[in-house]
């Protein structure tokens, strides 16, 4: 499932330019246009799901590989390895959990402390 008036599934179809961390045929990583920390790129599925409300039983793979990809990524954007260095993984849910984007997406941040935020 696509939504054409989503920013992401934009992102993904090629409509609107990101500067591309990873693709595979169920996920698309790609860094934030507003970083918090000098790591940050955001993994989504390419299945339209809005939030982690919305999340189902059939949803477990994808969103498992995205949680086990995500280490992977990190180093390879430029976390340091744990446990001096590390990373963090954020999903905000609705908008009294920070979502501002209705398509379920995954922060990955990390680099040298303090960060902007969080």
């Amino acid at each position: 499932m696509h939504d054409p008036n989503c920013l992401f599934c934009k992102i993904i179809a090629g409509q609107i330019p990101s500067k591309k961390v990873y693709e595979d045929e169920e996920i698309f990583a790609f860094h934030d246009i507003h970083p918090w920390a000098p790591v940050h790129f955001l993994m989504v599925p390419k299945l339209h799901i809005p939030s982690m409300a919305q999340v189902t039983p059939e949803h477990a793979g994808v969103l498992g590989r995205m949680m086990a990809l995500a280490p992977r990524l990190a180093l390879e954007q430029g976390c340091n390895p744990y446990p001096e260095g590390g990373f963090r993984v954020v999903v905000n849910t609705g908008l009294e959990g920070g979502q501002e984007v209705h398509h379920l997406h995954i922060h990955v941040m990390g680099g040298p402390r303090p960060w902007l935020k969080g």
